[in-house]
């Protein structure tokens, strides 16, 4: 199913350095060489050059080439306005600039915690111009997960549109500092998509022009950005990328979708997330296409872009073509320039799929692989309905996919934990030799968290899990975490969540819970216990059922597949999920 094994040794973190740049938008030309950023393995990377899959160029040079050659050629699209090449290239410059007055080092991290639209990707890309690091953190994120990840990466400034969940700024840095994060700087970016010359403040003072020199950016095999993956247990991993895997992708998507130079994307996927980041933040610049994107998403606001826009490409979870499914249902528009949508994070589910189909004439596409690994199979517009729809596409020959017993971990055939090795993947996790551990094999195949089917066509399906997730709108959390933090609601004996079956999300979290004796507890409460706890509403349970006694299995431990199958049973029966109205992806 791909080359010999022994070919090539799995990337790792190694030394790397960015070149010198000429001298552009105001910038010195001469670097700002300290620390060695990590890196591939150079001896791995030759040889993805040498096929082709890798190369010697990156988004800031991309960007700026664009800006040359189609200064008002629009790069990304919103509800308010247009933002154009030259104005990206701009406004990415400028967060550059007032980085570089901070003192950092090459490499330093910078955490960025921003809305997604035009200004999170002119800040990834004066991160990458700046030479540093950037920590993508969701708009969503919690106080726990955002002060884990600050500390985790140990980043030196924050980045925001001006506060975080209902606080100002300078509370969020204020609590971080409290809590220990070394973070020394705050930047509070506007809306550049708006106005890519608006003011950007430096510690509350408006910066126009860096005084310092830059150091040397980053380059296409060195870490250019660390976002967060759910771990089985606790709070989220750093996966450190690459551009030159996201390059690599590209490659993949282009062929999979026949991808034109006149193609529209339009991107739901927020830009920390390793979809959000191919399709809006990688791909239709190496095109040279526009991106429509928006701040939130909503149904109703991105089908009418899609129409106004006429949208060719469309990128999106499953649960967020199922509410643009019903959102089309309930008001029609003419969407009849979709050619294609790129869907996956989750299971798709065949009926809908193919009405989404039926209503728009664009095929459905996905990929099936995880922050780590990249790609591990495609469809293509060349696959029938059936494959395209009912599997998860065929292996990719170059990710050298092999099949693991998920027990013993010997190779095997036909089903199993899958294992691969290539140009797609990560450099690992940052600051986590543990996870890093579980991830690859001793011989160093990365490992997904799922049991799949290959037929004898190379075809893969998922039948099963490894990790006890639940895959909430293309969100995987991590069931143990969720328990943990509802077994410290002082009402709670003991707790177990699962996956409750949604139509739109897929899975819901459900709580199964024994009191404390003479206690109470609803769902509500449990959600405002969560809500001081810091916790990502994304983990909240939304369905809250009480027993007397958890079931138990021969071992002792809590029987969670009598626990699904009873909340299934409940779900056909007609039960929602309590305290819950549709809710946003």
């Amino acid at each position: 199913m791909g080359r010999n094994a022994t070919e090539f040794p799995v990337p790792a973190p190694c030394p790397g350095a960015g070149a010198t740049v000429p001298a552009r938008d105001g910038w010195s030309a001469e670097p700002r060489a300290t620390r060695v950023n990590p890196a591939a393995d150079p001896v791995v990377a030759a040889g993805y050059r040498a096929r082709g899959w890798w190369g010697d160029t990156t988004l800031r040079t991309r960007v700026g080439e664009l800006a040359a050659a189609r200064p008002e050629g629009a790069a990304y699209l919103t509800d308010r306005g247009t933002l154009s090449w030259a104005g990206y290239h701009h406004a990415a410059a400028r967060v550059a600039a007032v980085l570089a007055t901070t003192g950092l080092d090459r490499g330093d991290r910078v955490a960025v915690v921003l809305p997604d639209g035009p200004t999170v990707h002119a800040a990834f890309l004066g991160i990458e111009h700046a030479g540093l690091v950037t920590v993508g953190i969701g708009a969503r994120a919690g106080d726990r997960e955002l002060h884990h990840l600050v500390g985790l990466t140990g980043a030196r400034v924050l980045v925001t549109a001006g506060g975080h969940q209902g606080r100002e700024a300078v509370e969020v840095i204020g609590a971080l500092r409290s809590a220990g994060a070394p973070v020394e700087h705050l930047v509070v970016v506007p809306d550049l998509g708006e106005d890519p010359d608006a003011p950007i403040l430096l510690d509350g003072v408006p910066v126009e022009r860096g005084a310092g020199a830059a150091a040397a950016p980053l380059g296409p095999d060195e870490l250019f950005l660390l976002n967060s993956t759910s771990g089985t247990t606790g709070l989220p991993k750093c996966v450190m990328h690459t551009q030159n895997r996201w390059f690599y992708f590209h490659q993949l998507a282009r062929e999979a979708a026949d991808l034109r130079a006149d193609d529209v994307f339009v991107g739901a996927v927020p830009a920390p997330f390793g979809f959000g980041l191919w399709t809006a933040h990688f791909t239709p610049t190496v095109l040279g296409v526009p991106t429509v994107v928006t701040a939130r998403f909503e149904p109703d606001v991105t089908l009418d872009l899609i129409e106004r826009h006429r949208a060719t490409v469309l990128a999106c979870v499953s649960t967020q073509f199922i509410m643009l499914l019903d959102a089309q249902v309930r008001r029609p528009r003419d969407l009849s320039s979709l050619r294609c949508m790129f869907t996956g994070g989750e299971a798709v589910p065949y009926d809908r799929a193919a009405a989404f189909e039926d209503a728009t004439g664009a095929l459905v596409l996905q990929f099936y692989g995880s922050n780590e690994t990249g790609a591990v199979s495609r469809t293509t517009v060349s696959d029938s309905r059936e494959r395209r729809l009912r599997t998860a596409g065929r292996v990719v020959d170059d990710m050298e996919v092999r099949l693991v017993d998920p027990t013993s971990g010997a190779a095997t055939t036909g089903v199993g934990q899958p294992a691969c090795r290539g140009p797609a993947t990560c450099l690992g996790y940052w600051g986590d030799e543990e996870a890093n551990a579980r991830l690859l094999t001793p011989d160093g195949w990365m490992l997904m968290g799922d049991i799949v089917e290959i037929d004898a066509e190379g075809y893969l399906r998922v039948v099963g899990r490894t990790s006890d997730f639940v895959i909430r709108g293309g969100k995987n959390i991590s069931a143990a975490a969720v328990e943990e933090e509802i077994g410290a609601h002082p009402a709670v004996a003991m707790a177990a969540a699962v996956a409750m079956p949604d139509p739109v999300f897929g899975e819901r979290v459900c709580a199964y819970i024994e009191l404390r004796p003479g206690l109470t507890l609803t769902l509500t409460g449990l959600q405002q216990h969560l809500r001081r706890r810091g916790v990502s509403k994304e983990w909240w349970p939304e369905h809250l059922v009480v027993v007397d006694e958890l079931p138990r299995s021969s071992g002792g431990k809590v029987a969670k597949g009598e626990l699904r199958e009873d909340i299934r049973r409940r779900v056909e029966k007609g039960e929602r999920p309590a305290g819950v109205a549709g809710g946003a992806a």
